[in-house]
């Protein structure tokens, strides 16, 4: 939720980002200059951490198509200033690992620039030196949607429609998934994307037995599970509740993971629905106006179907906060348990 000076945002996201002091050029054109904007950026500067950049978490959220803006709660920024997505950057490190980063800028109320922050997509080394390799404005709303959209980290066994299961990674477009709310629905699209496991972006780890399943699995902190039977996460969020995976959190069997960068996947069914990864009810992804930008250009569009069915979430489920309520039947379907498997010889395709 943002200050009154505008309505509260449909959905919010903290992520870890570095002002533009600390990231400064050591050796180029921009010498001893913070980060700057695309015009201002010089490629082949060479930028280094400072001794005290540790990154701040920052809170943002968009009111249905409107601007990004810093919500209440923020650590950083000021509350409802809009924040501008300026460019992608990619630098190379002295060992020769890559970085990218989304650019920021919040802006004053009549579009001035108030202040420049970095948010790394990959890994970064404090100690490391960084060279400018490339800039762009391509694609931008792209690549932050990724950031929002709900996701499966690689290794999680989905249920299929017959009852079997099958490592997210080797599902496809096609393929037919066990739904709690609406029974066997067809995967439309799939997508993939890296995020790096850091601050508040750290992944949870719902270790075997938590939530009924019988192994460890891993999970973002902002994707919903539905909670139920154990009376120390119905403290949380009762059992008709959807709840973020980060407020499960208890220290003994669902805890924070250290797992340098995680892979994730995002599926996309023609409604948002309830899904089960490793017997664990869990949401798709839910088209918004942020997380739709994630589609290839011109892809829902000729799938009006599609966005149509995300208009609501799924059946029996309604909104409340950071959590869905759920009013659903008690006879909705069950997962199945994994029967034998034989082994999938596909070939991963390019997702």
């Amino acid at each position: 939720m943002v200050s009154s000076i505008s309505p509260p945002p449909s959905a919010v996201q903290i992520l870890r980002v570095f002002k533009a002091e600390d990231l400064r050029v050591d050796c180029g054109a921009n010498l001893g200059d913070g980060l700057g904007l695309y015009d201002d950026l010089a490629l082949d500067d060479i930028y280094q951490f400072t001794a005290t950049a540790l990154g701040q978490p920052i809170r943002l959220g968009r009111n249905g198509s409107g601007p990004l803006q810093i919500c209440k709660g923020s650590k950083t920024g000021r509350i409802g200033a809009t924040i501008a997505l300026d460019s992608l950057v990619t630098f190379m490190a002295t060992d020769g690992g890559v970085m990218e980063a989304l650019v920021l800028v919040e802006l004053t109320d009549d579009t001035c620039v108030a202040e420049t922050y970095l948010l790394p997509l990959t890994p970064h080394v404090p100690r490391q030196r960084y060279t400018l390799i490339g800039k762009t404005r391509e694609g931008l709303a792209e690549r932050f949607a990724r950031l929002a959209c709900v996701a499966f980290s690689r290794g999680t066994q989905i249920t299929l429609a017959d009852g079997t299961q099958r490592r997210i990674e080797t599902i496809r477009p096609g393929d037919r998934l066990l739904t709690r709310d609406a029974g066997a629905q067809e995967v439309r699209w799939i997508g993939q994307t890296t995020s790096q496991s850091v601050g508040t972006e750290k992944p949870v780890l719902v270790r075997a037995g938590a939530l009924c399943n019988e192994r460890d699995v891993i999970f973002g902190p902002d994707h919903r599970l539905l909670v139920h039977d154990r009376d120390d996460l119905r403290k949380r969020g009762p059992a008709k509740y959807l709840v973020r995976a980060r407020d499960l959190i208890n220290g003994i069997d669902i805890v924070e993971a250290d797992n340098g960068f995680v892979d994730y996947f995002m599926l996309l069914l023609n409604r948002h629905h309830i899904v089960f990864a490793d017997h664990i009810a869990a949401e798709s992804l839910l088209l918004t106006p942020v997380t739709r930008t994630v589609l290839p250009n011109g892809w829902l569009e000729r799938r009006s179907e599609i966005a149509a069915g995300h208009f609501r979430t799924a059946s029996g489920l309604r909104t409340t906060g950071d959590t869905t309520e759920s009013t659903a039947n008690s006879d909705l379907a069950k997962p199945a348990r994994p029967q034998q498997q034989t082994k999938d010889h596909r070939t991963a395709a390019s997702l």
